[in-house]
């Protein structure tokens, strides 16, 4: 009895480090573009087609790290609501394996559709009231637009990707990815459908490290 609680207590004391070791810090700032608008109130966002570029206005970036990681859990349901006939957000990054729904809290119908080769799909026209809300998963990295075919002004990004560690930025393009495990890595930074910037980063346990992208 006093041998198995011994075998038990060392377990515990070899599993604990490793149950803590995910805690290195990536933090920095994105130089972003200007607005190409004037400033929008309330910070509503929305997504400009110019040249086959596909960004978001006021721009916002999405800092991610790249790399090998162990399989975690299902990631959690996300959602994009539909109010005031706008996308919120107009930009979510998600893991790749996540079911993403779509609820509808306007008094008019939506149909959410998207063409892009990562998630192709038609949810039809469905009411405010619609149960269970309908939903997608997005099992393919990639940068899916999503389009109403009622309300054709209506658009937002959902960027797929095949990592557990993301974060959007701020409006001044600042970012913190915390809860990161040790290793070498790339730290990716996306900034519209044509740019993508990346640096190598070597993470250590306890550590922060500082990467900007100027």
């Amino acid at each position: 009895m006093k041998f198995l609680r011994y075998l038990i207590l060392c377990v515990a004391l070899v599993a604990w480090p490793l149950s803590v070791r995910a805690d290195a810090v990536i933090e920095g700032r994105v130089s972003l573009p200007k607005s190409r608008t004037a400033p929008v109130m309330n910070r509503r966002y929305e997504i400009i087609a110019k040249g086959g570029v596909l960004s978001i206005n006021p721009p916002l970036a999405v800092a991610y790290l790249e790399g090998s990681f162990p399989k975690s859990a299902p990631p959690p349901v996300a959602q994009i609501a539909q109010k005031d006939l706008t996308f919120l957000p107009a930009l979510l990054p998600v893991q790749v394996g996540t079911k993403v729904e779509f609820p509808n809290f306007d008094e008019t119908y939506h149909n959410i559709f998207s063409y892009s080769p990562a998630k192709r799909f038609d949810l039809g026209r469905y009411r405010p009231d619609e149960k269970p809300v309908p939903s997608v998963l997005f099992d393919v990295a990639g940068l899916v637009t999503l389009h109403c075919d009622i309300h054709d002004h209506m658009r937002a990004l959902i960027l797929v990707l095949d990592t557990p560690h993301f974060v959007v930025t701020d409006p001044e393009g600042r970012f913190r990815l915390t809860g990161l495990p040790a290793g070498r890595y790339t730290l990716k930074v996306w900034v519209d459908s044509k740019t993508t910037r990346e640096l190598p980063v070597e993470l250590t346990n306890g550590a922060t490290v500082r990467a900007d992208f100027p």
